[in-house]
């Protein structure tokens, strides 16, 4: 057997990664970890006698921000590459977030929405920069484990900051933004310091050569400009079914948070329940994603990402049995998780797979769909779950199966190609300028 059709493993893939991947991931892992905006922003508004409702304009105006980051970090790394995207957007985010604090006071509400908006929209222009250096670096057959490791350093932050906030917050709540804007500006200088300088697609002046495929920098070529390569986008159909399963299958995934608590509440259960459960997603996911990475690297994506959908929903239809047994809880939670690390490497790795003069485009577009349905899923799970109690979570499994049959048709291999970038005029690809 040649060695490019052997089994990954993940020693295989630990041994494949360039230093430049253990530096970006490392950043990754380190602004997680004081990534506190999102998660505690309400309970530090109310905590300083802001209502409810103002809270609630902060964490939307912060959502906002986010849909819009990522669609701006796509075009920014197109341009001016991931290094210079990366630095720009955690430098800039850093200041932001360390206002907060001077900022949550009656009489600066406008401000402070201003303010927490531009945060969000800094804090994850960088996520499309970090996908497209890590495609970019990583060996091609490695570039799934490569996404689920940065999955792994993503939820590892994850866990692991809460347990730091707690401790922040019993000295200073204002410490937590404080915090917050110092990761940040730690992950701008280890980027700027340690991350190699590189020119984005558009800077070179690269168009995809006749395979569809973005080749070296031609100066007698037109670049695909930001209008060419989302009308594309929009052609492609494949593409199309694959944002939907995106947005479908994000919209459940926020379930866990959000509608979950009130089942283990509305149930009678204690909130220790709804903590186990997250220590339990947290540990199996952080352990075991890599590994079950390489199995499902053995089967075709498409197979992959509808089966992980299914076991998801397997769970999310698990949690009806809620009122029966705590134990359902946690069962649902470990399906739930399976089914994330069965299917989410490689719906997290597809956009990268575009040839590099749409790849930081499309990845951008993703994240930023990602965002819509996590702005949407909370309000979709509190309104439906007043209404339909345990029957929600049937509904849930439902939505969450229709994004897996999306996700397969999305990437299957033996569909239509995806649309090539139009010309414009004269078979020129249309002026940068004129993208919106």
């Amino acid at each position: 057997m040649k060695d490019e059709e052997a089994p990954i493993g993940v020693l295989d893939t630990l041994r494949a990664t360039p230093v430049t991947v253990r530096y970006l991931l490392g950043g990754v892992l380190i602004n997680q970890l004081g990534a506190f905006v999102q998660t505690f922003l309400v309970l530090y508004l109310t905590h300083r006698g802001l209502s409810v409702t103002t809270a609630g304009l902060g964490i939307v105006a912060y959502s906002v921000g986010t849909i819009f980051g990522t669609m701006l970090g796509g075009e920014f790394t197109h341009r001016f590459g991931p290094r210079a995207t990366i630095v720009a957007a955690m430098a800039g985010s850093a200041p932001l977030v360390a206002v907060i604090p001077w900022l949550s006071r009656p009489g600066s509400l406008w401000l402070l929405l201003l303010v927490v908006g531009l945060a969000g929209l800094l804090a994850q222009a960088y996520r499309p920069a970090a996908s497209v250096l890590l495609s970019d670096e990583m060996p091609e057959r490695h570039q799934v484990m490569a996404f689920s490791m940065m999955r792994i350093a993503l939820n590892t932050g994850a866990a692991l900051a809460p347990l730091i906030a707690a401790g922040l917050i019993l000295a200073d709540w204002d410490a937590l933004f404080w915090l917050d804007g110092v990761t940040a500006l730690l992950y701008a200088a280890l980027a700027f310091v340690l991350l190699p300088r590189r020119p984005g697609p558009g800077a070179q002046g690269s168009a995809p050569d006749e395979a569809g495929t973005a080749g070296d920098a031609d100066p007698g070529r037109p670049a695909v400009t930001g209008r060419a390569a989302y009308a594309a986008m929009l052609r492609d159909r494949k593409y199309l079914c694959y944002l939907a399963a995106v947005l479908l299958g994000t919209i459940t995934y926020v379930q866990s948070s959000i509608a979950l608590p009130l089942e283990v509440v509305g149930d009678g259960y204690p909130t220790g329940l709804y903590s186990g459960v997250l220590t339990v997603s947290s540990v199996v996911l952080i352990t075991c994603e890599l590994k079950i990475t390489t199995y499902i690297l053995r089967i075709p994506t498409h197979t992959a990402v509808v089966l992980g959908h299914l076991v998801n929903s397997l769970g999310l239809a698990v949690y009806a049995l809620a009122t029966h047994s705590g134990a359902f809880v946690l069962l649902g939670a470990v399906l739930a998780v399976s089914g994330l690390m069965i299917a989410g490497p490689s719906m997290f790795a597809h956009p990268a797979t575009f040839p590099s003069a749409l790849k930081a485009r499309y990845i951008g577009t993703m994240q930023a769909v990602a965002g819509l349905g996590l702005a949407i899923g909370p309000l979709f799970g509190v309104f439906v779950w007043s209404r339909l109690g345990s029957g929600f979570w049937l509904l849930c499994a439902l939505v969450n199966g229709a994004a897996g049959l999306l996700a397969m048709a999305g990437l299957r291999r033996d569909a239509e190609p995806a649309a090539e970038p139009a010309a414009g005029p004269e078979g020129n690809h249309e002026v940068v300028g004129d993208t919106v």
